[in-house]
Order: C-alpha cells, then structure tokens, then sequence
C-alpha cells in the first residue's frame, strides 16, 4: 500500500472512526499510526536509520523524514543516524553537538508483511491508550458501589460492562454459588482499580466488607449524613454478617435507623446480598460492652481483658454456649473481626473449675515455701495473695486483716518469704555465673538474678548481647501469619515484663554503653509526648458535643 493522495484523507477517517468506537482522543490514533508507518520505512531503509513520519491532522498527509544527530568525533558509532561536526557542515552553516539534520524521503510502498505490522503497531497503541483511559475514569472510583451488566464468565470469573470500560469480578469475590448470566444486571463494589500491563484493571467485590457499608450508606440516609457511623463490619459472605454503628445525635437510635420502618432499609441489603442476616450492634468504646453486644444473642456473664495481648475471655451460662460459639464457630469468629480481639469463650463450669485450679496451685506454693498448713496457706490466698513477692514486701497492715493473724506472725511470714527469695536469687546468680554471665549484666539495674539466669541461658551473657535484643524477644508479642494471630514468647515474659519496660531496658542499656546519646533519647520522648498531645486534641475536636459534654 502506498501512501498517495488517494488514501490520505482514508487516515484520517479511520483514525477518528476508532476514536470514536474506542472514545479515546483521536489524536492518540495518528500518534500510532505514524509510528507504525515509521516502522515501515525502517524495514524499507534500514533499521538503523532514524525514520520518523508525521500525518498532518488536516489534510491526511503522511511525511516521512530522516533525521541525524550531531555528535563528537568519538562518540559517532550509528553512521546512519549520527555525525560529527565537520560533516554536518556539508549540510548545515554552523553545526553544534547536539543539533539535529532532517530530510525527507520518499514515501514507502507497504507490502503485506509491513502493513500487517503497521496494523499490529496501532491496535496496541489503541489498547494501551484505552486502558490508560480506563484507569484516569476509574481510579478515583476505588472504594465506591458501581452498576454494571454482565459480559461473560470465564473460569468462574465474571467479566462485567462497566459502561466505558470492562471490569472483573473474580471467583473468590462472589457471595456463595451465586453464577449470572449475560446481560444480567450486577451491582459490586469497585475493590481496586490499578494499572496493568494486559488485561482488566478494575476489580470488583461483592464479599468485602465495605461492599455491605457502602449499601447501608445508600439506604439509611443518616449514614450518608454522617449523623450514624459504621464503626466496624465483618461478613460471612452469604451467611451472617455483623455491623457495628454508632450515632452522633443523642435523639437518632442508630440500630433502628439503620433497620427502619418494619425492617425495610436492612431488608433491601439482605435481598442485594442474598439474604444474609445480618446483626446491627451498637457500638462503644468500652470494648468489653462492645464485645457483650457483638455476641448478640448469646448472654455473657463475665468479661476478662488483656489489653496487652489483645486478648478477651469471655464466660458464659452452659446453656448459651452453643449459641455463643454459633454454627461452625461462626458468632464468635464475627464478633473476633467486628472487635479486632482474640475470644476465648468458656461456660461458667470451665471458669470455676480454672479458678479453682488456681486456687490450689497458689495454696501449693505457700505450703511448700512458707511452711504452712493447708488451712493458713488458703487463707493467704483467699486475701488476694498470688506470689512470694506480694507477701514478702507488702505494708504488714495488709497481712494484719487475715483472721489469726497477729504481728508477730505477720512478721515471721514476710522473713520467711524473704529469705526464701533471697536463697532463690542466691542459686540464681550461681547458675548465671556457671552460665557464663559477665558482671556487666549482672550488675546492670533493672534486671534480677532470676532473669539474668533465663538470659544467660538463651546466650545473653553481656550488657552488649542485652543491648542488641529487641523489645518483642525480652517481652513476647503476637504477629499475624496466614490472617492468624501467632504468640511470640519473650524470654522475660514469665516475670511479667511489659514491652514498654523492655524497651526502656533495652535502651537504658545501650546510653550505658554509649551507643546512644541521652540527649536524644530525651528529644524522642518530648516528640512522642508532642504527638500523643497533638492526637488528643485532634480527637477532642473531632468529637461530638455530646460525646464532650
């Protein structure tokens, strides 16, 4: 094919006809066009020529030109596309590195195989450009609802028309079975929208989370006002789902908001998902309470936090445990995602039964070390008493209120105590010692026999070993592998070690060595303080009047 008058203006037409069937600029379809016409006139003149070819936008004509750069003498390697200075002045008045020289050649006649590359050259360009069109349309979209048909299925996977553009909805992000059909309506959240090499690049999502948000957001109006708040959402897709609201006007109840008149507005989300339940909670601050809610309907009788170990135990009659636990485990694991918590859940049985069992052990341990009797070392711990170290340094008014209890008595318990402790420090340090800990540990403040001898034991015989260990391996810690929460013992964690304490250890450790200046550890801290300060006044100001009042 030649590029004569007679099929100029043919350029042009083409290139706005697939504009237009694909709505991106048309401009776009010169630009590849005449790369692909360049493409042509290489294999015609040589690949190594610099061949470039410009379409006027007005009258279709395609100019082709070769260009040639100047460059130094040393630097001249491509002798088609490059020349030196005193030849470039054969061609040019006054020639500089860097300039260029552009002549134009004759038009090339396009065989089969040049054409058909030219063809591939602008279909790629065209898709390429479609899809950064795609991607500039949708890439504020992530995170909303969107309305789409769908095109085909593929693999499991759904392939829907999202108007100007395909998206995806892949297998795992379907409710349950659900399968469509073509052209049937579809409703999904748009999970992300990112750029790909080939291939769909807006994601759709009909299990996440913020899907069913999103849905509340366009039924109850209050959500969409920013008057309620959707705190928290788990689902399991298809099943159960639980939500967690909270309002901002103490005269709007958020759950029955978010249900409205006989249900309407919580019924028009469970037909869009398929009929799953779901349990609208109010939210709180208090996690306990929050939890007690997210449980509905199971009763809870008691509630134990650890804050540090983000973990909650909860007890419950006999007869709600089946329902607190839920199908498959289904009502604990929700309530688990709504508050971000380990559960464990017991009935009141197993908790008397652990108490008890505590119980003894402690009324053991004051047998054996104090030398008392049953009934005396029972006493002891009915009065609160876990450890050696509560009796041996406690206010002597404390021991004084325990039946039979007298001051002399009080006090033969705390000597005792005290030279048992004594004694086990003593073997202690002996074992470190054997162990190999030098008497920069030993005498470093902070740390006692006891645990000197667990370190010593894990290799940590020095200040300098002690100063390398991070605040997670002295004080234990969770991460999370696979979505499950994985316990990290720390070596002092028997002796109840908070992370905090650990890095204030750690760090006090290494101003002793000298590897780290007091004067910045202080500036850290004032920081922290600064922010800690900075983000309660921003939360204070961000809350609601009445939540202030």
């Amino acid at each position: 094919m030649a590029i004569t008058s007679a099929n100029q203006l043919e350029l042009l037409q083409t290139a706005e006809a697939v504009a237009r069937e694909k709505m991106i600029d048309p401009g776009l379809v010169v630009e590849a066009m005449e790369e692909s016409l360049a493409r042509a006139a290489k294999s015609r003149y040589g690949s190594e020529m610099d061949i470039r070819v410009s379409i006027d936008r007005r009258t279709g004509r395609a100019t082709f030109t070769r260009v040639r750069t100047v460059v130094e003498d040393e630097e001249l390697e491509n002798y088609q596309a490059e020349m030196t200075v005193e030849q470039a002045k054969q061609y040019m008045a006054d020639p500089k590195v860097g300039d260029t020289y552009v002549e134009e050649v004759p038009p090339v006649e396009m065989g089969r195989i040049a054409a058909q590359s030219a063809k591939q050259v602008i279909l790629q360009k065209v898709r390429e450009a479609e899809r950064d069109r795609q991607y500039e349309e949708f890439k504020d979209r992530a995170g909303t609802i969107i309305n789409g048909q769908v095109k085909r299925e593929e693999y499991g996977n759904v392939i829907v028309d999202v108007g100007r553009g395909e998206a995806i909805l892949r297998r795992n992000e379907k409710i349950g079975r659900e399968s469509y059909r073509p052209n049937d309506r579809i409703r999904c959240y748009i999970k992300d929208v990112r750029r790909e090499a080939r291939g769909p690049q807006i994601f759709l999502s009909r299990t996440a989370p913020e899907f069913m948000a999103e849905l509340f957001k366009m039924e109850v109006p209050e959500i969409y006002d920013g008057i309620i708040e959707i705190k928290a959402v788990a689902r399991d897709p298809g099943s159960r789902a639980k939500i967690a609201v909270i309002s901002y006007d103490g005269s709007i109840d958020p759950v029955g908001a978010c249900v409205g008149m006989r249900g309407s507005r919580v019924q028009a989300v469970v037909n869009e998902l398929q009929g799953e339940k779901i349990d609208i909670i109010p939210w709180n601050e208090d996690q306990p309470t929050f939890l007690v809610n997210a449980l509905q309907p199971a009763e809870v009788t008691k509630v134990v936090l650890d804050e540090e170990a983000e973990r909650i135990e909860v007890v419950v009659p006999e007869e709600q445990l089946s329902l607190a636990i839920g199908r498959r485990g289904q009502n604990v694991r929700l309530a688990s995602q709504l508050t971000g918590l380990d559960i464990d859940i017991m009935t009141e049985a197993e908790e008397s039964a652990r108490r008890q069992k505590e119980f003894e052990e402690r009324t053991q341990l004051f047998m054996d070390t104090l030398d008392l009797d049953e009934f005396f070392a029972q006493l002891l711990v009915s009065e609160g008493f876990t450890n050696l170290e509560e009796v041996a340094y406690v206010e002597q008014d404390e021991l004084l209120v325990i039946d039979g209890v007298d001051e002399g008595t009080a006090e033969e318990l705390q000597t005792r105590a005290r030279e048992y402790l004594e004694e086990q420090a003593r073997k202690a340090l002996a074992s470190a010692r054997e162990l190999g800990a030098e008497d920069s540990l030993i005498d470093f403040d902070g740390l006692t026999p006891q645990m000197i001898e667990v370190l010593a034991k894990d290799g940590i015989k020095t200040l300098e070993d002690f100063a390398t260990c991070a605040d997670w391996e002295l004080a234990g810690g969770w991460t999370t592998a696979n979505g499950e929460r994985i316990k990290d013992d720390g070596l002092l964690e028997p002796f109840d070690v908070s992370l905090e304490e650990a890095q204030a250890l750690v760090m006090t450790a290494r101003v002793e060595l000298g590897w780290v200046d007091p004067a910045d550890l202080e500036t850290a801290e004032d920081d922290s303080a600064e922010e800690d300060e900075d983000a309660t006044a921003d939360e204070d100001a961000q809350a609601p009047e009445e939540a202030r009042d």
